[in-house]
């Protein structure tokens, strides 16, 4: 994917390791229990409902899950970390300035103005306005302080443990986040967290597919919209990071799909299709009728 005539976006900071904001619920203490001897994909689907757990409890969305509540909008350095001074970070930036740019451009086609997200890095672990974020959950959004946190070694186990290489597929990873953003700005956020407080948790679950599907389509429209910055091989790259991320790709032959919360590999590649085929946000409507 061709970025490198954009400007960093500058609604960024690094948290370094252990850095960043406020408390909150932290659900995480237990994780090194589940690791055991390294991250296959079996542990990867524990460590996948753990952190939906706690991100359904303090709100939020990812790519395994979501969530936070840390400072705002706070942009530059976090205890002297220079953010966007790595490769992978960079582009990440990049990504995040051409995220800006695109939901900018529709935000003020309807009339309104759009506030961005605040990108946060951190290396191993760090505090969030959701509670503890730990590298192992993956990237995720945090409502309270419509921030996405990201470890950038997430990048690596993208492409090494579940054979999704490529800059786009970690493209696909932050328009995602960045999805969810834009569902916390229409309510949609809001709506599934307050069905999910009354309804069984089978239900919660449903509504968490159905968000999970939106933000991959809402991926999907970005990417459409810069179709021209796309390379040969970018569109393979982001399908095949939504097929090896799927619940029942994830839990692999002891699949429950009671327990799915982010949708089949077979949806979550559907929805992106979708977005990349219509460039168009109202084409995301993921709850109405079936998935």
């Amino acid at each position: 994917m061709r970025l490198d005539d954009l400007d960093p976006s500058s609604n960024v900071r690094d948290l370094g390791s252990g850095g960043g904001g406020g408390g909150g619920l932290n659900l995480l203490g237990f994780l090194p229990l589940l690791l055991g001897r390294g991250l296959g994909c079996g542990t990867i689907g524990i460590l996948a409902i753990v952190a939906v757990a706690f991100l359904m409890f303090s709100g939020g969305g990812g790519m395994f899950g979501g969530g936070s509540q840390a400072p705002t909008s706070q942009q530059g350095s976090a205890k002297g970390n220079v953010p966007c001074d790595t490769a992978e970070e960079l582009f990440s930036c990049r990504v995040l300035a051409s995220t800006e740019q695109t939901w900018g451009t529709i935000f003020r086609e309807q009339g309104q103005t759009y506030p961005a997200p605040t990108l946060s890095f951190y290396q191993g672990g760090a505090q969030s306005g959701c509670g503890a974020a730990q590298s192992a959950m993956g990237p995720f959004y945090c409502p309270s302080d419509q921030g996405v946190y990201l470890d950038t070694t997430f990048f690596r186990e993208l492409s090494q443990r579940f054979g999704a290489a490529g800059d786009f597929a970690q493209a696909y990873v932050i328009a995602h986040e960045v999805g969810h953003h834009i569902q916390k700005l229409t309510g949609a956020t809001d709506r599934v967290s307050r069905a999910q407080q009354t309804g069984s948790k089978a239900e919660g679950n449903a509504q968490s597919v159905r968000l999970e599907l939106q933000a991959d389509c809402y991926a999907g429209v970005w990417a459409a919209r810069n179709r021209n910055r796309l390379e040969p091989g970018d569109l393979e790259e982001g399908l095949r990071a939504a097929e090896a991320i799927g619940d029942d790709t994830l839990q692999g032959n002891n699949a429950s799909p009671e327990s799915f919360t982010h949708g089949t590999s077979a949806q979550r590649m559907a929805w992106l299709r979708r977005g990349l085929e219509s460039g168009n946000p109202t084409a995301c409507d993921t709850f109405s009728g079936a998935i």
